[in-house]
């Protein structure tokens, strides 16, 4: 337990808050631990399963959370709790009146209190969804810039004022490497107004933390900028070592290894008394101490460390008067106050019936009572319901009433040359409505790792700058060199440049995307990168939707189109992801005009109350633009997810169906085709994802109505050839011969790809022209042998 920066412990606050804190402490701990029990042991198990519930990790992290909602916290505040601490929580907001019984009588269960803590699937109001570990405390990071972008433009609602941003993070956590690189782009962007509390139980799922660790995250926190403050010893301890040799105690403790204590919490006051004798009890002080202390008292006075001190937690939390960057390193046991504190297996612990029933019986909880709010201190209820009443209001919700709908213009206006590529046309949509100062451009904001350029952002942040917190200029402007970049560093600019780190991107959408509720104001957020690298940040992406934030993720370059960059910067299973994903629509859109439809209806849908995020496949591959009208039927064909450009003839045998940029060889081998088959039907898909829920919903969940991908195929007759075709994973489509029975063949890239020329790769991957004719006639043969 090495020596830090420790914040001394101080006698500042009032004793009758310190009270009523600390039976309310109790009294949190005694339900996170009864409700996991409870779901363990005492509730109904039909298929045999471990519920679990971390009950070491909450125990661990109570008095910080104690401390943090019954005293510190102010309404603008929002916090990431860490997710084994989710129980904690609810035990909390169940004392607070907006938890109910039957939620913690049902944690783990279905309708119940969620293992971690959720904003979409618990009934209580969540700032930010944890459990993949480390994801909640990055998001921090990126909703501390988004608020002080929404501050510095004055979007913030009239008489509101900027929060904390609150991570309680277990130290475990610190492995992960998400956390770092939000860190360095914190500093970058020098953040505001967050607070990361570690709860350093220096225990994790397998092991007890490296010693000496503490300095090390010191050292790196505050060459971040970050004020470090240490809770190591609590008030007794620091009595205790003011006594006669009570440096030697503090040294001995200084030097403990981390294993080592631990050990000797969970062998109590008898492994105390034997440790401390043998190596430091010929000193007279120390002699003295052990002989005052009984062998609980001793355990109790040895383990009485900064993180479980109220005072101290209080004082330190209460002393931050600036709005930097602090982490608090509150030193912890992990199962502080229970039984299996300090084991080094107690991670997943539970306690047995009879060490629940002890537990009980200690805190004076009569039968019957488990599940009273004040259970630990039923004499002081009226007291202690006084002082949540009177705390309870400072705790603010979410904000409950979204803000109005951001109005989205009929169509987007876009300038279309006669070949242009869907990565080309995204950019000059974009540049198109910077032009203007409508409540559609001053909503969006967008961003990118590092790669703006290359997808096509410039126009875009040329007419309206880059964020950043001081008016920077642009050197190679005023110096008078020529460049195609006119970017304006400054408070007023709607695009974040971020580092090229696609986690940091995709928390930042995150919080970009949760604007509304957490500070009720509605942002539209546009991030690009290069569409391969949507897997690198994967997790992010996937914790970004299950919070529900609304966002539109525009990957480009995408595929083995790409051609000269080859290898591992070619997609090929983005379209499964999105697909896959929950709370994000793909599309893969051909031409111009599609994409302007499937963005307006974009913008529209990221602010529907069931409405989810929105991702865009495009290419850099020019293709030659259809001269049409964006009829309202050709519209919503493109939404539903795909469109006749040649209808199915009578007696139709073949339909051959291309996604995106495949378009060109699908049309030419169509016309050859067609010269056999005068029936044949081409379809363009412009999203598998909405084609293939609609139907799951219509099909297998027995929805009234048909899908639009039944209602397309009506004309084919069942059992004809379907020939599928997209510049990705196969799969993405072939699920479309379920729709009628079809004879079919998917044409698509399931190899990493290399470099070439589009010609070359399209034949060297069965994608080309010829290879989608010879598919037909193979299908078409089988179908004839059935």
């Amino acid at each position: 337990m090495a020596d830090g920066n420790t914040l001394p412990i101080a006698q500042k606050t009032a004793s009758d808050e310190i009270e009523c804190l600390g039976a309310l402490e109790r009294q949190a701990r005694w339900l996170a631990s009864w409700m996991i029990h409870h779901a363990n042991h005492l509730r109904r198990k039909r298929d045999g399963l471990k519920v679990g519930g971390h009950l070491a990790s909450c125990s661990s992290a109570t008095t910080l959370m104690t401390a943090l909602y019954f005293g510190v916290l102010r309404a603008e505040d929002r916090v990431a709790v860490k997710p084994h601490a989710s129980p904690v929580l609810h035990a909390i907001e169940y004392i607070e009146g907006r938890q109910t019984r039957e939620q913690l009588e049902n944690f783990r269960a279905i309708g119940g209190a969620q293992s971690y803590p959720s904003r979409t699937k618990d009934a209580i109001d969540i700032d930010f969804s944890t459990g993949s570990v480390g994801l909640g405390v990055g998001v921090t990071v990126f909703a501390s810039l988004v608020q002080d972008y929404l501050f510095m433009k004055g979007l913030a609602p009239e008489g509101s004022r900027p929060g904390r941003m609150i991570a309680l993070v277990g130290d475990a956590e610190l492995d992960e490497g998400n956390i770092y690189e939000a860190l360095l782009e914190g500093w970058k962007h020098d953040i505001r107004n967050v607070w990361w509390i570690i709860d350093y139980n220096r225990q994790s799922l397998d092991a007890v933390v490296q010693d000496r660790l503490e300095g090390r995250i010191t050292s790196l926190f505050e060459s971040m900028g970050w004020q470090v403050v240490t809770l190591k010893y609590g008030k007794r301890l620091e009595a205790a070592f003011a006594e006669p040799d009570g440096q030697a105690l503090r040294q001995w403790i200084d030097n403990c290894p981390n294993a080592l204590y631990s050990a000797l919490t969970y062998k109590g006051g008898a492994g105390w008394r034997e440790a401390l004798t043998r190596d430091i009890g010929h000193l007279p002080g120390i002699a003295a101490l052990l002989a005052r202390h009984d062998d609980p008292a001793l355990a109790q006075l040895m383990t009485n460390l900064g993180g479980h001190d109220l005072e101290g937690i209080l004082d330190a939390f209460r002393s931050i008067d600036h709005d930097r960057p602090v982490v608090f390193i509150a030193y912890t046991v992990k199962g502080y106050g229970l039984p299996i504190a300090g084991h080094k297996d107690n991670h997943a612990g539970l306690l047995s019936p009879d060490q629940m029933e002890a537990f009980k019986a200690s805190l004076g909880i009569a039968d019957g009572h488990e599940w009273d709010v004040f259970s630990c201190s039923p004499d002081q209820a009226d007291r202690l319901r006084a002082f949540v009443a009177e705390a309870g209001p400072s705790r603010r919700r979410p904000y409950q009433e979204m803000p109005p709908a951001i109005a989205v213009p009929a169509s987007l206006s876009i300038d279309v040359a006669d070949s242009i590529s869907t990565q080309e046309s995204f950019g000059r949509i974009l540049a198109e409505l910077a032009r203007g100062d409508g409540d559609l451009a001053r909503a969006i904001v967008t961003t990118s790792p590092d790669v703006t350029v290359s997808t096509n952002l410039g126009g875009w942040v040329n007419r309206r700058g880059l964020f950043d917190r001081a008016q920077r200029p642009d050197v190679f402007r005023d110096l008078h060199v020529v460049s195609t970049q006119k970017w304006a560093m400054s408070p007023s600019g709607q695009h974040i440049e971020l580092g090229i780190a696609e986690n940091n991107l995709f928390l930042l959408l995150a919080a970009l995307g949760l604007a509304a509720p957490l500070f009720g104001t509605r942002l539209l957020p546009v991030g690009t990168l290069y569409d391969p690298f949507i897997a690198r940040g994967l997790d992010a992406l996937n914790y970004a939707c299950y919070q529900d934030a609304r966002f539109m993720l525009v990957g480009t370059p995408s595929g083995i189109s790409l051609a000269p960059e080859g290898g591992a910067h070619q997609s090929i299973s983005t379209p499964l992801i999105g697909m896959g994903q929950p709370g994000l629509i793909y599309f893969e859109p051909a031409y111009a005009d599609e994409l302007a439809a499937i963005m307006r209806w974009g913008f529209e849908h990221m602010q529907k109350p069931d409405g989810c995020s929105v991702y865009l496949r495009l290419s850099t591959r020019a293709l030659t633009q259809i001269k049409r009208e964006m009829t309202a039927a050709l519209m919503r064909d493109v939404i539903e997810g795909a469109y006749w450009v040649v209808p199915p003839g009578q007696d139709c045998q073949l339909v051959l169906a291309y996604c995106g940029v495949m378009a060109p060889e699908a049309k030419e081998a169509f016309e050859t085709v067609r010269e056999e088959i005068p029936g044949a039907g081409l379809l363009a898909v412009t999203s598998p994802d909405r084609l293939h829920s609609q139907w799951q919903i219509s099909r297998l969940l027995g929805s009234p109505g048909r899908s639009h991908a039944e209602r397309l195929f009506e004309a084919v007759p069942r059992g004809a050839a379907l020939i599928t075709v997209l510049d990705g994973h196969p799969a993405a489509l072939s699920w479309m011969a379920s729709i009628g029975g079809f004879s079919s063949r998917a044409l698509g890239v399931d190899r990493f790809g290399q470099s070439g020329d589009i010609p070359d790769l399209y034949r060297a991957y069965g994608i080309d022209t010829g290879a989608i004719i010879e598919a037909c006639a193979v299908a078409l043969r089988d179908r004839a042998g059935r």
